[in-house]
C-alpha cells in the first residue's frame, strides 16, 4: 500500500467541509473547528423557509432584526439563537416533528455552537418570543396566505419591513452586529 501525500486528509464521521476550510463533526460538535465567519456565511446563503417565500431572505438577516428587538441585555443571544444552522440546516417545523433524532442533534449541536460563544444551551424565553414574533412578520410580508398558524396565533408582527438583503449585505450585518455586541472582532 502506499504512503498517502500529506496534503490528503482522511476524515472519519459524519463530518462537513465549511467555508474556512476546517471540518465540522456531528458526533464531536465541541471539538470542532469553526468560526463565526463560517456562521455568517451559511447563514447569509441560507433561505428561511427552505426558499418558499416571496423572495430570498436569509438567516443571517432574520438573526439581526431578532437581535434588534429583544432585550438590550438579550441582543446577542438574540443574534446568535440560530447560529447552529450553520451546519445543521433550517429543517421546517413540520419535519423536524416527523424527526425526533434530528431533534437531539439539533440541541446537542447547538449546545456546543452556543457553548462556543458563551451563551447557555436553552434560549431565553424573550428570545423566544421575538422569534415567534418575527416569523409572524415573515408570514405576513413573505408568504402569500394568510393561514392562522398555531405557532404564530395571537402574536402581532414586529415594526421592521424586510429588506431581502443578498447573502453579501447579510454576511456583513451579521458580522458587524457579532462586533458591536461581544466586543470581538468578527475575523
Amino acid at each position: 500500500m502506499t504512503e498517502a501525500s500529506p496534503t490528503v486528509r482522511h476524515i472519519v464521521g459524519p463530518t462537513i467541509l465549511l467555508h474556512g476550510g476546517t471540518y465540522f463533526d456531528f458526533l464531536d460538535p465541541e471539538n470542532s473547528e469553526f468560526t463565526i465567519d463560517d456562521i455568517a456565511h451559511a447563514l447569509s446563503m441560507l433561505c428561511r423557509f427552505n426558499g418558499q417565500c416571496g423572495r430570498f431572505y436569509s438567516i443571517a438577516e432574520h438573526s439581526v432584526y431578532v437581535s434588534r428587538f429583544v432585550p438590550p441585555e438579550l441582543a446577542f443571544a438574540g443574534l446568535m439563537h440560530d447560529a447552529a444552522e450553520a451546519f445543521i440546516g433550517d429543517v421546517s417545523r413540520p419535519l423536524k416533528d416527523l424527526l425526533p433524532e434530528y431533534r437531539a442533534i439539533e440541541r446537542h449541536v447547538e449546545a456546543a455552537v452556543l457553548g462556543r460563544f458563551g451563551l447557555p444551551a436553552t434560549m431565553h424565553p424573550a428570545v423566544k418570543e421575538i422569534d415567534i414574533a418575527m416569523l409572524a412578520t415573515e408570514q405576513r410580508q413573505l408568504m402569500r396566505n394568510r393561514d392562522d398558524w398555531d405557532y404564530t396565533r395571537g402574536r402581532k408582527p414586529l415594526p421592521v419591513t424586510i429588506a431581502g438583503w443578498s447573502p453579501e449585505e447579510a454576511k456583513d450585518a451579521f458580522l458587524a452586529r457579532f462586533s458591536d455586541l461581544s466586543g470581538r472582532a468578527a475575523a
